[in-house]
């Protein structure tokens, strides 16, 4: 499941490295940045040669509002990394759509791991990114699909935060330059909301210039 962010792009190098054969998913859902994260998805897919590669729509999401990221009469949230409530640009339930279609294509691939970028610590508060959730899924997928599918979530980064992402990436060679985490802007990153900073400050701890540009504020 590769979004074109940086998380997506560190766990398809990790797939890789573990010499797994590649099939990239991205979900269009409606998203306000939806243009330039299909570019960023198409570039990491062609660093990586994958050539089976889904763009699944669900732009239901789009009509069933409710988020910041899929309806733009919501404002975006002033960046909060400190927050404990649930944001704005929480999409309800979006990962367990996401990972309906994707359990779907990964079955009829015959696939055994379906790989998300899924952080805990630097996710916002959504609470379909903690590791509870991946292993109730788990357990659908199982309850859900034939006896002789033998397909498991994978989360190699749910314990990790942005800075320990940032280095594993570049470590790995990782193309970070390809990717994209804005909430808001396609052309150059807002560099105010909450994903934008968590990956600001994850190149910072690490010590690593971001390859990404952002607008000046």
């Amino acid at each position: 499941m590769v979004s074109g962010g940086l998380d997506s792009c560190v766990t398809a190098a990790l797939a890789c490295a573990e010499g797994f054969e590649l099939a990239f998913l991205h979900v269009d859902y409606g998203q306000r940045t939806s243009k330039r994260e299909k570019q960023a998805f198409n570039n990491i897919a062609d660093h990586y040669q994958v050539r089976n590669r889904l763009i699944a729509n669900a732009k239901h999401f789009k009509k069933i509002g409710g988020s910041a990221l899929t309806d733009t009469s919501i404002p975006m949230p002033p960046a909060d990394l400190n927050r404990h409530n649930i944001p704005s640009s929480y999409v309800p339930f979006r990962n367990a759509n996401l990972l309906s279609i994707a359990t779907s294509w990964a079955e009829l691939l015959g696939a055994v791991r379906i790989y998300i970028g899924a952080v805990e610590e630097d996710s916002s508060g959504y609470p379909d990114c903690r590791h509870s959730f991946f292993k109730a899924f788990n357990n659908v997928i199982k309850e859900g699909t034939r006896p002789e599918t033998s397909l498991q979530i994978v989360t190699p980064l749910i314990q990790l935060n942005k800075t320990d992402i940032v280095k594993k990436g570049t470590a790995l060679q990782a193309p970070l330059h390809l990717t994209w985490s804005c909430y808001a802007e396609e052309e150059l990153a807002c560099g105010k909301c909450d994903s934008c900073l968590l990956r600001i400050r994850g190149f910072q701890n690490a010590g690593i210039p971001d390859p990404i540009p952002y607008q000046k504020n």
